[in-house]
């Protein structure tokens, strides 16, 4: 129940930051010999690329990312953020019962806290992904080089010493939210930046009828479903059996991606 899929962590990763610093020259340049009128469009086109390219989830602007998986059959990548919570449990029974495989994007504090669920999961033939140390959703996005750091590599450190032997491949933005300094530490631990192209907004969304109407509108072969755990609403694993029962209907088989290097 796997897929080959491209493995591709950043290869240059200072290469957007020394574009936004050439950028930033240009700019001057433009504002110094033409005015204003020409410099401030300049400015504000220079600072919206790197926006953009910030809050878009599937922007490869500062890193390579993956958005869904290179196939044709009905196949699916089941992705599953946010734990390990007390819905992990509960996920991995309702994964068994229909034969399904899922990747575990996992927050390493929460992990840290609960190591017997983390190893439970590798322990049933599913993935386990980076998703950062603590899960800053309000700030992960402008977190400077230092905390960035903090929140990519060192997490990285502490799942690897809770999984010895696990080769960690994966990693998933905090909100999908990538700024230019993501890329260092992905090139540093050897990470590839995984978005999603389908998507039911089931971390605020507690009627799983809703979720699955929108996931379905994007839903296709080599979908990557992003889906969450331990959501406030307490009707994750409800939302969980749904999909996956629709799934099925629909024909469709969640796999786990093979890496390899391009």
């Amino acid at each position: 129940m796997t897929l080959p899929v491209p493995h591709r962590p950043p290869r240059r990763p200072d290469a957007a930051l020394w574009w936004f610093a050439a950028s930033q020259l240009i700019v001057a340049g433009l504002w110094l010999a033409l005015g204003w009128r020409i410099g401030l469009p300049a400015l504000l086109l220079s600072h919206g690329a790197v926006l953009w390219g910030t809050l878009n989830p599937g922007s490869a602007l500062f890193s390579p990312v993956l958005r869904r998986l290179p196939t044709r059959e009905r196949a699916v990548w089941l992705t599953i953020d946010d734990g390990p919570s007390d819905d992990t449990a509960a996920l991995l029974d309702l994964l068994d019962a229909h034969g399904a495989k899922a990747t575990f994007f996992v927050v390493a504090e929460r992990a840290r806290a609960r190591p017997e669920l983390l190893a439970q999961i590798v322990r049933r033939g599913h993935g386990v992904g980076h998703h950062s140390a603590s899960h800053p959703s309000a700030a992960f996005w402008r977190l400077g080089p230092a905390a960035m750091r903090r929140e990519i590599a060192d997490a990285d450190r502490t799942l690897r010493e809770l999984l010895p032997g696990y080769r960690l491949q994966w990693f998933r933005a905090v909100v999908g939210m990538a700024n230019p300094f993501v890329a260092r530490s992905l090139r540093r631990c050897g990470l590839a930046r995984v978005a999603w192209s389908a998507r039911g907004f089931d971390a605020v969304t507690a009627e799983p009828a809703t979720v699955l109407a929108r996931i379905e509108r994007t839903l296709a072969p080599g979908a990557i479903v992003l889906m969450h755990e331990g959501a406030a609403h307490g009707r994750s694993v409800e939302t969980m059996a749904a999909l996956l029962a629709r799934l099925r209907a629909l024909g469709y088989r969640c796999v786990l991606p093979q890496a390899r290097e391009s």
